[in-house]
């Protein structure tokens, strides 16, 4: 691996260091052979079904041991990567209460401090991506909080900024800032995290909305609407209505659209003001706190949206909160965010059945509360569609390159000689993983939710594939040249 540092692997039958800088021991396993392996496709489930209680009185049939197999299939959708250990884990505490641990664990570092820790924040280090690399793969192949990397890097496909695009000085900080909010708020509730996103200095410059100005009649200039409409689009309720099931709800022979032109515009005008709490560049510690509002460049006009009205005068913030609140309730929040979060786990064609059981639990956690993502992700995880032995041709989905080179590194026990994680960018299909996590080069990810491959069975069987976007004959070579 061209700028791979000598990475020490600790193999299940013995330690073996890597023979030389850019060269990674596995231990007598075959890393071609291996790569191949968890090419393949994870796995996922039948259908989900109707659960039939016992009758009174009726002794409770005891569960079923897990298997290996079946404990391997479930950490392949909830890590980034397993051992023996783990799998022998999750066979003697079962599911539930692996999931219940990951839930207690907190981060040992943030991606900031580890970053502000080893130096990256000296001067020469303004203008640049120098860090950023290092301190993801640091947590990707080596945090302990499994599960929250894992839910984490799952938002940041769906909630998407890429470093490339943002257009800040200590860009490497910025972008750790943003995952950052991802993985601190990937146990909280959904809510908290679209104000934290929407509040934070990668995101507003990737989506062009930090400055953001009011309308001005004399120059016929009007408020940047890119936030405004990917929020809608991209990140909370698509482009048509759906029924709790994820299934499109239909207006005649068309689908419902979801909002229009002029709810985009009215949104967008809340979304103005938005700036930097500092003017101090000689630091990165603004990009850390969030963003405030310029009262002078903030519309305080009424704005409409989706229904909803923000009455003139609206102090800047109480604005966001209205808009904010507004999109949370909305009845598609629940399908939408819930499927993209089952097709990152489990599977990217998840039955209506399944959908619907999940988007219940995102409505309404079984205590009132909305958006409770701990309770989200127990749905997704434990769902009978999601522990099945898989079953079908729509079962499981393709592994991601990302998650192929940390479940290989976790695997093996790979660790950073020097403690710096010095991986690099590994977004090339040519010669590397044709995938980076924080380096898309768009706000549609890698590869969107609802990609097919055009001439395929999955296109004819109406099914998507969404992995398979950066699939193709030259990025296998790559990925297999790498390994």
């Amino acid at each position: 691996m061209d700028n791979l540092e000598t990475l020490h692997v600790e193999a299940e039958n013995g330690d073996a260091e890597a023979p030389a800088p850019g060269r990674a021991a596995l231990g007598g396993a075959s890393a071609l052979a291996l790569g191949l392996a968890l090419a393949a496709c994870d796995s996922g489930g039948g259908g989900g079904g109707v659960v039939t209680l016992p009758p009174t009185g009726t002794p409770s049939p005891t569960p079923a041991p897990i298997t290996a197999a079946q404990a391997s299939r479930f950490l392949a959708q909830a890590t980034m990567g397993a051992t023996s250990a783990d799998i022998a884990d999750v066979r003697a505490r079962g599911y539930a209460a692996w999931i219940t641990s990951e839930f207690a664990k907190t981060r040992a570092t943030a991606h900031w401090d580890w970053l502000v820790a080893r130096g990256y924040n000296a001067a020469a280090n303004i203008n640049g991506e120098t860090g950023f690399d290092n301190v993801m793969w640091s947590q990707l192949i080596g945090a302990g909080d499994q599960l929250r990397q894992r839910v984490g890097m799952a938002l940041l496909e769906m909630l998407v900024v890429g470093i490339g695009g943002v257009n800040l000085n200590w860009r490497q900080f910025a972008m750790a800032a943003y995952v950052d909010v991802l993985l601190d708020n990937s146990f909280g509730n959904f809510r908290t995290i679209l104000e934290k996103i929407t509040t934070n200095a990668a995101m507003a410059s990737f989506l062009t909305f930090l400055g953001n100005r009011k309308a001005n009649a004399a120059t016929g200039s009007v408020p940047d609407e890119n936030y405004a409409r990917e929020l809608m689009q991209l990140f909370t309720i698509g482009l048509h209505r759906l029924n709790m099931d994820g299934t499109v709800v239909m207006s005649g022979s068309v689908p419902a659209e979801t909002y229009t032109p002029a709810d985009v515009s009215g949104l967008a005008r809340v979304f103005t003001g938005l700036t930097l709490d500092s003017t101090d560049g000689t630091t990165p510690d603004r990009y850390r706190r969030p963003l405030i509002v310029n009262s002078g460049t903030h519309e305080t006009g009424a704005s409409t949206f989706l229904g909803a009205n923000v009455p003139a005068g609206t102090p800047g913030m109480d604005a966001v909160k209205i808009a904010l609140d507004t999109i949370f309730a909305h009845p598609n929040i629940p399908p939408f965010v819930s499927k993209q979060l089952i097709q990152r786990l489990v599977t990217s064609n998840p039955s209506s059945a399944y959908v619907g059981r999940v988007s219940a639990k995102f409505a309404d956690n079984g205590s009132g509360a909305r958006g409770d993502m701990q309770a989200v992700i127990r749905a997704i995880l434990l769902d009978d569609e999601a522990r099945a032995d898989p079953a079908g041709t729509t079962a499981g989905k393709l592994r991601e390159p990302v998650m192929r080179f940390t479940g290989w590194a976790r695997g093996f026990g790979a660790t950073s000689v020097s403690g710096n994680w010095t991986v690099g960018d590994t977004s090339s299909p040519i010669n590397r993983l044709a995938q980076a996590m924080g380096r898309s080069g768009s706000v549609f990810n890698f590869f969107p939710p609802g990609y097919t491959p055009p001439n395929t069975g999955f296109a004819s069987g109406g099914l998507v594939a969404p992995e398979f976007q950066i699939t193709n004959e030259i990025s296998v070579v790559g990925y297999v040249n790498y390994m």
